[in-house]
């Protein structure tokens, strides 16, 4: 549900890509993403800026966590296999160094504001190498198949089951059938609970115990009819800011 006429929406942060574009008469650089992200943040009340990749250094990420109540860290390219010190598989990638060194640095600033945080996919991947952990570079290697990625610029739907007494299962339910874009999962990740799984037992959810809302799924909600997960990023946001995390509350710039 989106917010009520006269309450300020809470800002929620999207990380992008940087990619070569074409439109109009340019061919250049440009900071992307696809527009169903922040549709769908829209959708459950929030209002969105996007966070194109910059140097982490000089204060950066804690000058744009201090004004954001919620951060979402999205899809994209392959983590580097050097983040998490092991030796690259011939199927990792153009991983892009930029982009992982301003979403691990977003996320430890997010970190010391308890800000809430929802990882897409690759945002999944990048949270649980930020805590410690480590990936699984090449999914069909265990799993003999291709259903995670079908290729070029189809999603595969994947079946997941939840675990119950969740959060995510308080915002998706038990089971539901998911879009997926990805050749690696992850395979350690400290500190967050397992929480949802594919039939494969490629791991599809995680979550961090406790009241913050740190939550990340390996599947792509924002294709699907799956406003769960948004609308919960955007009430822990709006309950974040009220508890004086977010921007205007106790200790933090207005």
């Amino acid at each position: 549900m989106g917010a009520s006429e006269g309450e300020r929406r809470p800002l929620i942060g999207l990380t992008t890509y940087r990619e070569t574009a074409t439109w109009g008469i340019w061919d250049t650089t440009a900071d992307v993403l696809p527009a169903v992200y922040a549709r769908a943040l829209e959708v459950a009340g929030a209002a969105v800026v996007l966070l194109p990749p910059q140097h982490p250094d000089g204060g950066a990420p804690e000058a744009v966590v201090a004004a954001l109540d919620g951060l979402v860290v999205t899809g994209g390219a392959d983590v580097s296999p050097h983040r998490y010190a092991d030796a690259p598989h011939e199927r990792t990638q153009a991983w892009r160094d930029d982009r992982d060194a301003w979403e691990l640095a977003l996320l430890e600033a997010a970190a010391a504001r308890a800000l809430p945080v929802l990882g897409i996919c690759r945002g999944m991947q990048v949270m649980a190498v930020a805590a410690g952990g480590r990936l699984e570079q090449h999914v069909p290697d265990r799993v003999g198949h291709e259903n995670h990625s079908p290729g070029g610029d189809v999603f595969g739907e994947v079946a997941v089951a939840v675990r119950e007494g969740t959060r995510v299962h308080d915002l998706v339910g038990d089971r539901l059938t998911v879009r997926c874009h990805h050749h690696q999962g992850v395979l350690e990740h400290p500190g967050f609970d397992p929480v949802a799984w594919a039939a494969d037992e490629t791991l599809e959810a995680m979550e961090r115990p406790g009241d913050r809302f740190e939550v990340a799924v390996q599947w792509h909600p924002e294709m699907v009819e799956d406003a769960g997960l948004f609308r919960g990023v955007v009430a822990a946001a709006r309950a974040g800011r009220g508890s004086g995390q977010g921007p205007g509350g106790p200790g933090h710039p207005a």
